[in-house]
């Protein structure tokens, strides 16, 4: 089923209530109410405004994300990266350098793909060692480069007991009000915001990664983690 075609259905499902003359004292056409199709990690398949599709809910609806996880409706756990990219920069002021950045980083993301190949060069810490001899390197030559790190960043998992919620937000001069309603026999559910209420005060839930800084003893506990789960996966194939 096509996402277009999905997004029609919703809506015409949406006008329609059980009344005698089939319509609603209030649906999702109403100026002062927003309406969500969300799955069961919080991410938006349906939206008045159709550039919010794909985007987590949190970053639209920041404080009734923040009520929800409050409530239990929804969790938040923290999920790790160990080859995830991250980018540096230093100033400079040599401005004939930024025409080799392409290059150095092309030729750092290659370093890393070797560095991942070569397994055994984890034991002798040797990642670290180079990890933070780019990092210097770009400091002093004042260059943006993509270099191998560790991150960590949320991910969202809905309560799937809970049916049907309401709840309301105190804001600074105002109540905010939303419902959140499972779709039955699905992963899905619909939220319904009050938008008469800014609640300027809760910031965007995101999901953006955070760099993991380790110290160095940390830093060869987690390689030699990493060495041995990746020698323990090798063996039993």
């Amino acid at each position: 089923m096509k996402l277009e075609f999905f997004q029609r259905k919703f809506w015409t499902a949406s006008r329609q209530c059980a009344t005698l003359d089939g319509k609603c004292s209030i649906s999702c056409d109403d100026d002062h109410i927003n309406c969500y199709l969300i799955d069961n990690n919080g991410f938006i398949l349906v939206a008045e405004d159709s550039s919010l599709t794909g985007v987590f809910f949190g970053e639209a609806e920041g404080a009734v994300m923040s009520k929800l996880l409050s409530m239990g409706s929804f969790k938040r756990v923290t999920l790790y990266d160990y080859q995830a990219i991250c980018r540096i920069y230093a100033e400079s002021s040599d401005s004939s350098s930024s025409l080799l950045d392409p290059y150095f980083a092309f030729f750092t993301t290659v370093k890393w793909l070797l560095t991942e190949l070569v397994i055994f060069l984890m034991e002798f810490n040797l990642y670290s060692w180079w990890h933070l001899d780019v990092t210097a390197q770009a400091q002093r030559e004042g260059r943006t480069m993509l270099v191998p790190c560790d991150t960590e960043y949320p991910a969202f998992i809905s309560e799937r007991t809970i049916k049907e919620t309401t709840g309301n937000i105190d804001c600074e001069d105002c109540i905010k009000s939303f419902v959140i309603q499972q779709i039955p026999s699905s992963n899905l559910f619909m939220v319904v915001v009050d938008n008469k209420c800014d609640c300027k005060e809760f910031g965007p839930i995101t999901m953006d990664p955070i760099e993991i800084i380790r110290t160095e003893d940390v830093q060869t506990h987690a390689t030699h983690s990493i060495l041995r789960k990746t020698l323990w996966n090798v063996a039993r194939r």
